[in-house]
C-alpha cells in the first residue's frame, strides 16, 4: 500500500448489510475516496480474512466503519479487534449506533429465541429438537460457531467509538459529509454524530398543528393529505424525537418517519419521550378517565415496542425484557 494515503476498513456485524451498500452508494465519488485512502479491511467487498486484520500493527488503520450490533461472541471479539487495529471507529448506520431493528430481539432470551426458531415455528422439522451448539465433535473434527450473546449492544457499549454516522442505511451525504471532514483534517469534537442537531419535524416541510388524535391509523388505511403533519393524521411519525439530517426524505414521501437517525442530543430515551408527546395530542374524554383512554388508544396499535423503539430499544432506559447484565427482567 502506497504510505501516502489512509487505509480505510470497513466491517459488518450484525445487520442487514445494507450499510455496506450504502458505501459504495457514493457512486462516482468512491474514486475520489480511493485517491485519498486505500481499502486495508472490507470482507464485504474483497476477500480480507481475519489474518490480514490481526497481521496489522495498532492504530495502522486511519478509520473504519463498523456497521451492525453485537450479537455474537465474533461481533464483539472483532469489534475489540478494530478498535485496538483503528485510529479512529465509526459507528456507522443505526444496528451500531442503536442497536437497531435487531436490538428488538432484546424482548427475548436467548433460549427463548432458540426454542422460537428451531422448535416451535409450525414448518420447522426438528423432531429431536437440536439447537445451534457453540462447540461439536464428530468423526474426530470439532466444529466451533460463533456464541451467540443474551442481548445486542450497540458498539459504544463493547468499545470506545470516535464518531457516529447514523441511519438505516446512512444517506450518502452524511457519508460524504464525513469523508470530506476527514480528508479535510476537520472532524468535530470525539463522540459527535455527524448529522443534524435539530429534530426531523423541524426540516419537514408538513405542518404540524397539534390537533388532537382520537385513532392511529396505519398510512395505508388513509388517504393522505401531503401538507398536512402525519401525527395530526393520525399517523405515528417519530419526527419530533429523531435527529435531524436526512432532509425529512420518508415523510415528504407520505412514509412516516421510523427514527433510525436516533434521538436527539438532549433526548435520553427516543421512545418515551414519543409517548410524552403523544400524551399531549390524544383526545380523551373525562379528566378521570384519561389514563385508562390514553392506555386503550395505544393498545390499538399492533406492535407498540416495534413503533416506538424501532431502532433504538437496546440502548433505551427500558432496554428490553434481557438486561445489560444478560438477566431476564
Amino acid at each position: 500500500m502506497s504510505k501516502n494515503k489512509k487505509k480505510i476498513g470497513a466491517y459488518w456485524a450484525s445487520s442487514c448489510g445494507g450499510c455496506d451498500v450504502a458505501l459504495l452508494g457514493l457512486h462516482e465519488r468512491i474514486l475520489e475516496l480511493l485517491d485519498f485512502a486505500e481499502i486495508a479491511f472490507w470482507p464485504a467487498a474483497t476477500d480480507f480474512k481475519y489474518d490480514d486484520l490481526k497481521g496489522y500493527g495498532n492504530n495502522e488503520l486511519d478509520v473504519t466503519f463498523f456497521n451492525g450490533g453485537i450479537r455474537t461472541t465474533e461481533n464483539a471479539e472483532i469489534a475489540e479487534l478494530l478498535r485496538e487495529k483503528s485510529k479512529l471507529l465509526v459507528a456507522y448506520g443505526s444496528c451500531a449506533h442503536q442497536g437497531g431493528i435487531p436490538g428488538l430481539a432484546n424482548m427475548s432470551g436467548k433460549n427463548e429465541l432458540f426454542d422460537t426458531v428451531y422448535k416451535e415455528i409450525p414448518t420447522t422439522n426438528n423432531p429431536d429438537g437440536i439447537i445451534p451448539q457453540e462447540s461439536i465433535k464428530k468423526d474426530g473434527l470439532t466444529l466451533n460457531l460463533p456464541g451467540l450473546q443474551e442481548r445486542v449492544r450497540s458498539l459504544d457499549r463493547v468499545v470506545d467509538v470516535d464518531y457516529t454516522v447514523p441511519g438505516c442505511p446512512p444517506p450518502p451525504e452524511l457519508t460524504e459529509d464525513f469523508l470530506e471532514l476527514l480528508i479535510n483534517g476537520e472532524l468535530p469534537e470525539k463522540g459527535s454524530v455527524i448529522a443534524g442537531s435539530k429534530t426531523v419535524c423541524e426540516e419537514c416541510s408538513r405542518e404540524w398543528n397539534k390537533e388532537s388524535i382520537d385513532a392511529f391509523h396505519r398510512p395505508q388505511e388513509v388517504d393522505i393529505d401531503p401538507d398536512k403533519c402525519l401525527l395530526d393524521q393520525g399517523i405515528i411519525c417519530m419526527g419530533p424525537v429523531t435527529r435531524s439530517g436526512c432532509d425529512s426524505s420518508c415523510p415528504e414521501v407520505n412514509m412516516p418517519c421510523k427514527g433510525c437517525f436516533g434521538p436527539p442530543s438532549k433526548v435520553e430515551d427516543q421512545g418515551m419521550e414519543m409517548l410524552n408527546s403523544l400524551a399531549s395530542v390524544l383526545q380523551v374524554g373525562e379528566e378521570g378517565q384519561a389514563l385508562e383512554q390514553e392506555k386503550e388508544l395505544l393498545s390499538n396499535l399492533p406492535d407498540p415496542i416495534g413503533t416506538f423503539y424501532t431502532f433504538s430499544l437496546s440502548n433505551s432506559i427500558f432496554g428490553g425484557k434481557v438486561s445489560e447484565g444478560g438477566e431476564n427482567d
